[in-house]
């Protein structure tokens, strides 16, 4: 049976959480196959994502790397079971797939974690900061793929406030100052994270150029947790398009990276304050 020729983000995910079992096991995938009875290829397959892998499938093969992290195995149980198609589905063919996948992300995390550097978190901006950031694409895009681009990223932030998933935006004072669109977006912009930290929508933690040091990299990140702290995942934007990390160290060093940042950030109160002050020169 031909295998799925594009796997979603949630399968290639629990394809590569198969192959790093198999791999702590100690077995190579021709070993696995013969403990299964399938062949070498179908497990390359279900490690890349392009073949379903059912629960009790997914218990044998815990079962024959001798994993026992229970919590684990459920969760993966999870990621197998069959779900209806998400919102972003509809996108599929006019929006690259990393759009996509950033959402899908978004839909199935526990909480989130952004840190801001150069703009405004995606999952915080205006419409018109939003269209403002694609429009400084080069070279240009259309008009049209403009206006696609920031209905989606308007639909995600209305999905994530609907399902409740809790959201710390840790943001450098360059992203605040920062223009995109103008003097007047970039008010607009700033009311609208003022207003969303007051309602408590999303907590938002200013980090002031006075801080004496600058944590993590230069690009915005976002790091979603999942059902397990194994199966966290860590998203960053580039100029090239959308990453995705999940091997053990990453997660690690971007954890230990958020930490840093909730003690460096100001409070939510004295964020609020602070966005007010920069806010003030927009007047």
């Amino acid at each position: 049976m031909p295998g799925r020729p594009n796997p979603t983000l949630r399968q290639r995910r629990l394809g590569a959480e198969l192959r790093r079992m198999r791999e702590q096991a100690g077995l190579r995938g021709g070993e696995l196959a013969n403990l299964l009875g399938v062949s070498a290829a179908q497990v390359t397959q279900m490690e890349n994502g392009k073949t379903s892998v059912n629960a009790d499938r997914l218990r044998t093969i815990a079962a024959a790397c001798k994993c026992t992290n229970e919590p684990l195995i459920e969760a993966l149980v999870g990621f197998a079971s069959s779900r209806p198609k998400g919102w972003w589905e509809r996108y599929r063919g006019t929006l690259s797939t990393g759009f996509l996948e950033v959402a899908e992300m978004e839909a199935h995390a526990l909480k989130i974690y952004t840190w801001a550097t150069t703009y405004v978190p995606g999952l915080q901006q205006t419409g018109a900061y939003a269209s403002a950031v694609f429009a400084r694409i080069s070279p240009p895009l259309p008009q049209r793929d403009i206006d696609t681009r920031t209905a989606f990223r308007v639909q995600r932030q209305q999905a994530l406030r609907s399902s409740g998933t809790p959201h710390v935006s840790f943001i450098h004072e360059a992203a605040l100052r920062m223009q995109f669109g103008g003097r007047r977006v970039l008010a607009e912009q700033l009311d609208s994270l003022i207003e969303d930290s007051a309602a408590g929508v999303c907590s938002v933690r200013v980090v002031p150029f006075d801080m004496d040091t600058f944590p993590g990299a230069g690009e915005n990140i976002m790091f979603a947790e999942g059902l397990v702290p194994e199966l966290a995942t860590l998203q960053m934007d580039t100029a090239q398009g959308v990453l995705f990390f999940d091997a053990p160290a990453d997660l690690a060093s971007h954890r230990a990276t958020f930490a840093q940042l909730d003690s460096l950030a100001l409070p939510d109160d004295e964020s609020r304050e602070f966005i007010r002050t920069i806010r003030g020169r927009y007047e």
